[in-house]
């Protein structure tokens, strides 16, 4: 995978596929390695460039603290590197807080915006805060990530619904993967950085069309967040899907409907 250096550091990005063009901002934790499954769907369908964000995967973990802004910095530098005046943006939980900071800071560079499982910041629009997960014991952890995959994922749920409990597994895998001192480091500034995101106030300087969809079981990012997104943003459409904070794989319909927008003209 090629490396840019830009904005300080060195970003480890990948780019894809044909047709519009496309940035894709991954969600917390999340590198280009874990995400085949995710952005396959996109650079089958656009010229799709994505990252690993800073202090994640093969990017630079400099020194923190990390802010939403020095996210959103890193983004811009990266489309200038590959050439990208202007493209379509969609980001996932985290990344869409990205996203969002960057649709405020540079709003001229954005064609469309599609936002999924994600929250504005701020005291009252905050997603939950994962950080306080870190310090709880294993037994208390992994019953209330569930909780907050998807708010019907009580032990009766997930024994009743194997596809659900296999999600379940899945994700509890990813987040028990050992980790070098390094990427903990990195995790643990993006969680501080994410901490302090609030955007709220300006989301009314985004000028592109956006699509703000939700899941109506979402405990991380609660479907109030995504209201709230969309009262704000001038050229706003909401959606709800069938699922949690993954409803993007747990409805079919998720994807194609965010395809579907980002290729519109």
């Amino acid at each position: 995978m090629p490396i840019a250096a830009v904005n300080g550091i060195e970003i480890n990005f990948e780019r894809k596929g044909t047709g519009r063009r496309v940035l894709y901002l991954n969600g917390s934790g999340t590198t280009l390695a874990g995400s085949g499954v995710l952005l396959a769907p996109f650079e089958r369908r656009f010229d799709l460039l994505a990252h690993d964000q800073r202090g994640l995967g093969l990017t630079s973990v400099p020194p923190g603290p990390y802010t939403m802004a020095d996210y959103a910095a890193d983004a811009l530098a990266l489309l200038d590197h590959v050439g990208w005046d202007t493209c379509r943006v969609v980001g996932i939980s985290f990344g869409g807080m990205v996203a969002q900071e960057l649709a405020v800071t540079a709003p001229d560079r954005l064609e469309r915006l599609a936002l999924l499982c994600t929250s504005p910041g701020g005291e009252a629009r905050a997603s939950y805060p994962l950080h306080e997960l870190r310090d709880m014991a294993p037994a208390e952890r992994g019953p209330l990530a569930a909780r907050l995959l998807d708010t019907r994922f009580t032990p009766e749920w997930l024994a009743a619904h194997d596809g659900d409990r296999a999600l379940v597994e899945v994700m509890g895998a990813r987040a028990a993967e050992p980790k070098g001192v390094d990427a903990v480091r990195g995790e643990v500034e993006q969680l501080e950085a994410r901490r302090h995101h609030d955007v709220y106030d300006r989301l009314d300087k985004i000028t592109c069309p956006a699509l703000i969809c939700a899941g109506r079981y979402d405990g991380i990012a609660p479907p109030v967040n995504s209201e709230a997104i969309a009262a704000r943003v001038p050229e706003a459409e909401l959606r709800f899907y069938d699922g949690g904070h993954a409803f993007f794989v747990q409805d079919p319909r998720a994807f194609p409907d965010v395809l579907d927008f980002l290729d519109q003209a």
